[in-house]
């Protein structure tokens, strides 16, 4: 609960059977987190039962990618404020203190991942991932002509609930450019939103894009095309 404020936890699992009960258990004991669903996207065999031993609602999801996964997570939320993270080990229950905060002011908080001094040993940050984030994040903010954006691919975010139902309806994507199509969809609706520093740690597991050159390369290209693609759509 943030003051008066239920507070609801998204993650969507795939190949994270190795990390998640720690991740949903990190997050409860923050104590300001009233719900966690996990939605089970087609996950590896074993996720279930370590959800089973947390205090998680399980969701289950069979159209597979991370999209899908997140679209339903956050139609199952009953939270006034929604947070989206991931339960790889990269992220940390402790930041939602910071997107908490923010949401005072703020209807989306958008995490960022670029700041040398929150990115911790060996996480998956490298230099093609850093910069080609913050060179679209950049494109993004002078083509649409909005605040400042540095990061167009941190899941790590906090929605209000009435954003959300402005948003949802727009909602196409089901692969991983669906984050971005949420931060599109924000700016198009002019939504107030911001964006703060949160900390990246090493991923438990391989991720199935960001671990892959070639696929994190495309997905990049595609996010590029689909920004062109909704300045000039109607929503």
């Amino acid at each position: 609960m943030w003051k008066k404020q239920k507070v609801s936890v998204v993650f969507s699992t795939y190949n994270e059977k190795d990390s998640i009960k720690k991740s949903i258990e990190e997050f409860f004991n923050t104590d300001y987190v009233d719900e966690i669903i996990v939605v089970n996207n087609n996950a590896v065999k074993g996720t279930s039962e370590e959800i089973a031993k947390t205090k998680a609602i399980e969701i289950f999801e069979k159209r597979q990618g991370y999209g899908w996964g997140y679209r339903r997570g956050l139609n199952e939320a009953t939270g006034d404020l929604i947070i989206m993270s991931e339960p790889d080990g990269t992220f940390f229950g402790k930041d939602i203190l910071k997107l908490l905060a923010y949401s005072d002011d703020f209807d989306v908080v958008f995490g960022t991942r670029t700041r040398d001094v929150l990115i911790l040993e060996n996480a998956n940050m490298g230099t093609f991932l850093r910069h080609g984030n913050w060179a679209l994040a950049k494109f993004v903010e002078v083509f649409f002509n909005t605040t400042s954006l540095s990061d167009c691919g941190c899941t790590m975010r906090l929605i209000r609930r009435n954003a959300l139902k402005k948003i949802q309806p727009f909602f196409m994507q089901g692969s991983s450019s669906f984050g971005f199509e949420m931060m599109l969809l924000t700016i198009l609706k002019k939504i107030k939103f911001i964006e703060i520093p949160v900390h990246y740690g090493k991923r438990i597991g391989k991720s199935s894009v960001t671990g892959s050159f070639v696929k994190a390369f495309k997905l990049g290209m595609q996010m590029f095309f689909l920004s062109i693609k909704y300045k000039f759509k109607y929503f």
